[in-house]
């Protein structure tokens, strides 16, 4: 037999590596009957890669797939990404986990959009060094054998750097002098580790396969997922009865908020307020010229959307205000409210984008049996629809330019699911660190579509949700596969429109239940001014706050006796310090044989930060039970016993598998508990 020389290994001129292009993956494109290589049930996927999943900036993205091929050919498979604006790709190898299960990742270091797609191919060379091993371990001839390794590796040297050429061209050389001698030692050269990771690599990628689409991922920043807000009204900021604060004034209230541990201010829309059919207190038709009207009611003479409500100041007031909290450490969230007071410039210079009745007459805001006289819901299906959304889209980038990256948007389930996804996506490729808050309190699939079109925070049913199988049901479904990749809840205690049932009662208890579900079951939470002062006040038989807010100016004494802003200031103070808050889908509900206690745990075990938290949900009376703490869970091993630590306390226990747990509201209706040393 002839001796192959290097100068034959070099004869054969590199193809061009098939690889995903800049407009799409490469043909998964063998014809029908041909493709070797299925790639399937790859995550993260929303609906089947229709929308981006979520993520943060400096994590991983964890890519796994489902991928085999027929017959028992080795395979190797490749995650291939890139910037959704740039053309080309990288990529990074992945790992067979089990069961043709395969894991890969890719780095977010950016705050914008990726996509991603799947290769896979057959590794010849491996395929053939181990079918050739055991040909060589069973005795064999070998020879022709030698031969096909000899050609697999001349192929595979055209697609190798020059300095990784040298070992395949000696590994051919040594196959070549053995051919006729000994296939144990061939054996042992075939399956030299370094030959096999080389070519597991960079080797020729045979009968490749590409996923058929390209998925996205957005990369949020932290605040997206990991933030405490406070919403406040600054007209309600002042100390004079009946007289509203400016911006300027709202000022004071900020170290205040910021000592809290708050890091979002929320405020109710800024703009001018209109005149005709102006609500009074309580949402009376009648007002009179004491009456400051509710803020939603957006546009006067003073102008719209873009502009200032003159008895909050100026916009250099606002820039002002802005710059003040975020000196203090606090990013302003804005108000977007898509709708108009009968007053607002749009209605005269626009009529064509409001709904009309026979008559002629613009038809105000109703959700029977609530009515809003003084709102015009916009009609996105004007005519003018182009025009519309190209203004809206300028009343985002106007704030923008005033230092707003957060907007609360008000009933987005009432305008088009498309345009929230054209919207939100046209803002973000220029200004990827913005974040929408989805406020719809509607049928869950619709809340879940806002998410999916982008609302990087949805509102929740939390409010609502008081039992322990409510809380155990629900937070099941936001925190696992599939909402979890793309749906991130906000636990807001309360709102200018909801004051729940269970503060009705005004047990402080009852409000520091609620922070401690909302501030720990969810890594985003808020309460709206006034929760720290337990304010319980309702219209009779409903949910609004009498006295309202939203229609009157509140002056409030922010040390009032039996205030909770101490418990309120711990809770986030815990939130900053324990990383296993800072995360959604960490949470594992766990035995405890009382139903008015709720038992959960969180971790984030790459810190050591194991929580435990227990929460009796009965506002009035001490609640009891045994509750278990797995050893999987505690990782402490069976039997063994630890010190927890009550974040909330400070008092420490020695616990185990199971444990007493009595909780009395009248003390602190709650434990936080961190797992510290074994005993």
């Amino acid at each position: 037999m002839p001796i192959r020389t290097e100068l034959h290994l070099l004869e054969i001129a590199a193809p061009a590596r098939t690889s995903a292009s800049s407009t799409g993956p490469s043909a998964a494109a063998a014809p029908y009957g041909v493709q070797r290589h299925i790639i399937e049930a790859v995550t993260p996927s929303v609906d089947c890669g229709r929308y981006p999943a979520k993520r943060i900036i400096g994590e991983a993205c964890i890519v796994e797939a489902d991928i085999f091929r027929d017959g028992h050919a080795i395979i190797r498979a490749a995650v291939k990404w890139r910037r959704k604006d740039a053309a080309e790709f990288k990529e990074a190898p992945m790992q067979l986990i089990d069961n043709d299960r395969w894991r890969g990742s890719f780095p977010l270091n950016e705050n914008t959009r990726y996509v991603f797609t799947i290769e896979a191919w057959t590794d010849s060379y491996a395929t053939w060094a181990a079918d050739f091993v055991k040909k060589a371990a069973a005795g064999h001839n070998v020879a022709a054998d030698l031969e096909e390794g000899i050609a697999i590796l001349r192929a595979n040297a055209n697609y190798v750097d020059e300095s990784d050429r040298r070992l395949i061209i000696q590994t051919a050389g040594q196959f070549a002098a053995l051919l006729d001698s000994d296939p144990a030692q061939a054996a042992q050269i075939a399956n030299n580790p370094a030959l096999l990771e080389l070519l597991a690599r960079s080797g020729e990628r045979n009968e490749s396969s590409t996923f058929s689409s390209l998925l996205e991922v957005i990369a949020d920043r932290p605040k997206a997922r990991f933030s405490s807000w406070y919403e406040m009204f600054p007209r309600s900021q002042g100390t004079v009865p009946g007289r509203p604060a400016t911006l300027r004034e709202a000022e004071n209230r900020l170290p205040a908020i910021r000592a809290m541990g708050f890091d979002v201010l929320y405020l109710p829309p800024v703009h001018p307020i209109g005149r005709t059919n102006r609500k009074g207190p309580n949402n009376s038709l009648i007002a009179d010229d004491s009456s400051p009207g509710s803020p939603w009611a957006i546009g006067s003479p003073a102008g719209g959307h873009m502009a200032i409500e003159p008895s909050l100041g100026t916009l250099a007031d606002f820039d002002h205000f802005a710059a003040a909290a975020h000196a203090q450490g606090l990013e302003i969230a804005l108000d977007f409210a898509i709708q108009c007071s009968p007053d607002h410039p749009w209605v005269k210079q626009h009529p064509a984008w409001f709904n009309h009745r026979p008559d002629g007459s613009i038809k105000y805001a109703e959700n029977p049996p609530k009515e809003y006289q003084d709102i015009y819901p916009v009609n996105f299906s004007t005519p003018e629809r182009g025009i519309l959304y190209d203004e809206l889209k300028r009343t985002i980038n106007f704030w923008i330019e005033h230092g707003v990256r957060i907007f609360r948007v008000d009933n987005p389930h009432t305008k088009p699911l498309g345009f929230w996804e054209w919207l939100i996506s046209g803002i973000q490729a220029g200004h990827p660190e913005t974040i929408f808050l989805a406020e719809a309190f509607t049928r869950p699939k619709i809340m879940k579509a806002l998410a999916k079109a982008g609302f990087a925070q949805s509102y929740t049913y939390f409010t609502w949700r008081n039992t322990k199988a409510e809380f155990t049901e629900y937070l099941t479904e936001l925190t696992q596969a599939p909402a979890a990749e793309y749906f991130r809840p906000n636990f807001f205690t309360n709102t200018p429109d909801i004051l729940a049932g269970v503060l009705q009662g005004g047990s402080p208890a009852a409000f520091k239940l609620r922070a401690v579900l909302a501030a720990t079951l969810s890594p985003s939470w808020g309460i709206y001014s006034g929760f720290e002062l337990c304010e319980n006040e309702n219209v009779p038989g409903s949910e609004e706050y009498l006295h309202s807010e939203k229609y009157e100016i509140k002056i409030r004494d922010w040390d009032k006796p039996g205030n909770i802003k101490t418990f309120i200031t711990l809770l986030n103070q815990i939130r900053r310090n324990n990383r296993a808050l800072q995360v959604l889908d960490n949470l594992m509900f766990l035995p405890a044989d009382n139903d008015q206690i709720l038992f959960y745990g969180k971790a984030a075990r790459e810190e050591n930060n194991i929580l435990l938290i227990a929460v009796n949900l009965d506002p009035y009376q001490p609640q009891a039970c045994t509750v278990t703490v797995p050893p999987a869970f505690s990782g402490a091993g069976i039997n063994a016993r630890y010190e927890v630590t009550d974040l909330l306390t400070g008092a420490v226990y020695n616990w185990g598998e199971h444990n007493y747990v009595r909780l009395d509201p009248n003390l602190e209706p709650a434990h936080i508990l961190r797992i510290g040393r074994r005993i």
